[in-house]
Parts: structure tokens; C-alpha cells; sequence
């Protein structure tokens, strides 16, 4: 019996040596994440630039024609 405890005493220590390496991991940040999503939005600024770029350059001489005036 005694062994038994031992053993489940450390199967419960080993567990939750696990989960707090996972705390300390998921605190430090998910940095990946965020080049991804910096990615992402460069990827869709590139995108809608290329779709509409005759679009955006005619609103942009329009505002500037009507600071101007």
C-alpha cells in the first residue's frame, strides 16, 4: 500500500509540474501570433492596394483638390 502512495504522489506531482510549465509557457506571450497577424494585415493592405489602387489614388486627388481650395 505504502509504494501505491508513493506512486500516486508522484504521478500528481509530475502532472502538476506539467501544468504549471504550461502557465509559465501561455504568461510569456504568444509572439507567433502576433507576427502572423502583422503578416495577415500586410498581406490584405497589399491586396486591397492592388485591387483598388486606381480608386484610391482618384479619392486621393480629391481630397487634396479640395484642401487646396
Amino acid at each position: 500500500m505504502h509504494t501505491i502512495t508513493r506512486s500516486l504522489v508522484r504521478a500528481q506531482l509530475a502532472a502538476q509540474d506539467l501544468v504549471d510549465g504550461a502557465v509559465r509557457r501561455r504568461e510569456r506571450g504568444d509572439v507567433p501570433g502576433w507576427v502572423l497577424i502583422t503578416l495577415m494585415t500586410a498581406g490584405l493592405v497589399a491586396v486591397i492596394w492592388t485591387v483598388a489602387e486606381d480608386q484610391l489614388q482618384a479619392m486621393f486627388q480629391r481630397a487634396m483638390s479640395s484642401v487646396g481650395r
